[in-house]
């Protein structure tokens, strides 16, 4: 059972992360010639003031660009 675990910064839309889930699922199976109900995605959301690149947290970052 091919699991998919996509961390990312939180602020998508349920669309999206449906379209994510869905993609995701139907490219790993189309691939690993899996099913696509043996695949499991699991999606983490994390504070911009949890998340730092290059020893600076996107909080910092992100208002930095405004």
């Amino acid at each position: 059972m091919p699991i998919i675990r996509v961390e990312m910064l939180e602020g998508r839309s349920i669309e999206q992360k449906r379209e994510i889930a869905a993609v995701f699922t139907r490219e790993l199976a189309r691939i690993a010639g899996c099913t696509e109900a043996g695949v499991t995605v699991v999606i983490d959301e994390h504070k911009k003031d949890n998340w730092a690149v290059g020893g600076t947290l996107m909080a910092d970052q992100i208002q930095d660009k405004k």
